[in-house]
């Protein structure tokens, strides 16, 4: 990134420069009019200080404005003795999952030196996290620049310009890493990466991440601590802050991770292979990506399950009817994932609990998966996933 390389290079130069100095004097030491090296650099910056403290509280005071988001009980036959939950996300100010995560990798930069004032942010984004990250350089003051495939929804685009970004757009989505790296670089900004930086940027200890909001709002649950957490992955960041909790207090709970279709983090965990690369994008957007991301933390994961995006997509459509709700169709590559593990409990035997997520609301597509049009295009026929969906709330059975 532009602002840590830059601070190398300087640093280099001055170590460098220290080092022939002290040479110098050494060979010479008789040579009184050398000059002494220079031993002590000061780069404290009052007014940058300030502007920074005033960033860091208007991130904070965000949060503190802000609710913990609901956790929703999914209807299914009481007699099952298994109780689904979705964590709502899609209540964040901006709408989605990435709320916590933008305001993370913000306050991770800011406090790394990274962001400056009247610099642009710079981010690779599929939609929902560029939301967010805009909302956030709009609150500190600073120009905030996405990198999308034309693809992404023009519900998203138009949200991204409504909280003052610019959307650069590519035609692939493997070249998001590289352009947003390069406008950085030339803008004298700060690329942000979540792809890189997701995973260590969030508290996974606490402080009210998600994972501590999902246990704090279970415990008074007929099954307190889960059987199983759902997650989709993204960047990582999320399955990686879940499942380091669930370790850090030493709780039972499983990681499911689903994945759809066209995505690489199913075949790269299955086969401990970090390389692993598809060669068509995802179509499910905010989820699955072509390579592993380096936030993918892949040992801290116990299951991975691969989801059809018409699977995914007829999980949304039961969702609206269950409960009125329209949500994206990263939700529903959860929600596929998590009534098949409520399938093999019931069949098991098991009682208990799970929770998925809502990752955001189904209106950001309406012209995609919720379009009869949208999906003819694509070729996505949910029909068949639709009917063994009616059964298995019929019977507990998903086949």
């Amino acid at each position: 990134m532009s602002f840590v390389s830059a601070g190398a290079s300087s640093v280099g130069a001055v170590a460098s420069s220290g080092i022939s100095h002290k040479l110098e004097a050494m060979t010479d030491s008789h040579d009184h009019t050398s000059v002494p090296a220079e031993d002590d650099i000061d780069r404290y910056d009052p007014q940058a200080r300030q502007w920074l403290a005033g960033a860091i509280r208007a991130v904070k005071s965000d949060a503190n404005r802000s609710s913990d988001t609901h956790l929703l009980h999914v209807p299914l036959p009481s007699d099952w003795g298994i109780d689904l939950y979705l964590k709502d996300e899609s209540s964040h100010p901006t709408g989605s999952l990435k709320h916590r995560l933008a305001r993370s990798l913000f306050l991770h930069a800011l406090c790394n030196g990274w962001i400056r004032p009247g610099r642009p942010v710079v981010e690779a984004s599929s939609g929902s996290t560029a939301v967010s990250e805009a909302y956030f350089a709009q609150l500190i003051g600073v120009p905030f620049i996405a990198v999308m495939a034309r693809s992404t929804s023009a519900q998203k685009i138009s949200l991204i310009e409504f909280y003052g970004g610019t959307c650069h757009f590519v035609d692939n989505a493997n070249e998001v890493y590289e352009a947003a790296a390069d406008l950085a670089a030339e803008s004298g900004g700060h690329y942000m990466d979540q792809f890189t930086y997701a995973e260590r940027a969030t508290d996974w200890r606490g402080n009210n991440n998600i994972a501590e909001s999902i246990f704090d709002q279970m415990s008074s649950e007929t099954h307190p601590e889960p059987s199983w957490i759902i997650a989709t992955a993204g960047t990582g960041g999320t399955s990686a802050t879940l499942a380091r909790y669930v370790r850090y207090t030493g709780r039972a709970t499983g990681i499911c991770v689903a994945d759809p279709d066209n995505s690489a983090f199913f075949a790269g965990w299955r086969d401990h292979d970090p390389a692993a690369t598809t060669d068509q994008g995802s179509r499910i957007e905010g989820i699955g990506r072509q390579r592993v991301e380096a936030s993918f933390i892949a040992s801290s994961i116990d299951r991975m399950m691969h989801v059809p995006d018409a699977a995914a997509i007829a999980s949304i459509q039961l969702l609206e009817t269950l409960m009125g709700r329209r949500a994206g169709a990263s939700t529903g590559t959860g929600l596929w994932a998590a009534f098949r593990i409520v399938s093999q409990m019931k069949a098991a035997g098991q009682t208990g609990s799970l929770v998925s997520l809502i990752c955001d609301p189904g209106e950001r597509y309406l012209d995609k998966y919720y379009s009869s049009q949208w999906l003819t295009e694509a070729a996505i026929d949910t029909t068949g996933y639709r009917e063994r969906l009616d059964e298995f709330m019929t019977t507990g059975v998903l086949k």
